[in-house]
C-alpha cells in the first residue's frame, strides 16, 4: 500500500469517526442518502417502529412520528428533481434523518428541486406556517374538495398535514446547487406528549 493510499484510508477512517460522533452528539437514529421508493419507506417505518417501540413514548408521539416520516419519504419520492434538467427525477432520491432530543423528535429531508419550483414552495410553506390548526383543516379540505393537484400530486396536502399533525412551523432551507436546481431541507418537529 502505497503513502498516498494510506493517507486517502485514514482521512477516510477519520472521516467515519467523525460522522460517528457527530450522530452520538446530535442523537441522529436513522441517517440515509440515496433512493426513496415505497420498500425504503417500509423498511424505514418499520425500524422506526422498533426503536419507538424499546422507549416509554406515548402512542400519540409514535404515530405523530411515523406519520411525519412516511409524508417526509412520500415527498422525496414523488418530488425529488434532477439536478442537471430540474426535470422530475423518478423514483426520488435525497437525504432523510431522524433524530430526537429531550422535548421532540426530528425529521429532516432534503432532495433537489428545481429552480422554478422554489417560490411556489416558498409561498406554499409561508401560507402553511401562519395558519393555525384549526384554519389548516380549512385548507386541507379546500385543497381537496377543489382538487388543486400539481403535476405530480399533492397539492401541498403532505405540508398541510405535517403542519396540522405536530401543531409546529416547517422550517425550510433552499441551498443552491446550479443554475438549474437546489437542495430543499424540510425540518420538522414532532413535540413528544
Amino acid at each position: 500500500m502505497s503513502a498516498t493510499e494510506i493517507k486517502v484510508g485514514t482521512n477516510y477512517m477519520q472521516f467515519i469517526y467523525k460522522f460517528h460522533e457527530t450522530m452520538e452528539q446530535q442523537k441522529l437514529q436513522l441517517v440515509y442518502n440515496g433512493e426513496v421508493n415505497q420498500s425504503i419507506t417500509k423498511a424505514f417505518v418499520s425500524l422506526a417502529e422498533k426503536n419507538l417501540d424499546e422507549t416509554n413514548e406515548s402512542l400519540t408521539t409514535k404515530r405523530r412520528v411515523y406519520h411525519v416520516m412516511v409524508e417526509c419519504l412520500q415527498n422525496i419520492c414523488k418530488h425529488a428533481d434532477d439536478p442537471v434538467t430540474g426535470e422530475p427525477d423518478i423514483p426520488g432520491s435525497g437525504i432523510f434523518v431522524v433524530g430526537y432530543n429531550e422535548n421532540a423528535y426530528i425529521v429532516t429531508t432534503g432532495n433537489i428541486v428545481s429552480n422554478e419550483r422554489i417560490e411556489g414552495l416558498t409561498h406554499l410553506l409561508e401560507r402553511v406556517n401562519h395558519l393555525d390548526r384549526d384554519e389548516l383543516k380549512k385548507l386541507y379540505k379546500e385543497q381537496i374538495k377543489q382538487s388543486r393537484l400539481s403535476d405530480k400530486g399533492g397539492a401541498g396536502l403532505g405540508f398541510i398535514d405535517i403542519a396540522k399533525k405536530t401543531g409546529n412551523k416547517l422550517i425550510y432551507h433552499f441551498e443552491p446547487v446550479n443554475d438549474v436546481s437546489s437542495f430543499f431541507i424540510l425540518k420538522t418537529k414532532i413535540s413528544k406528549s
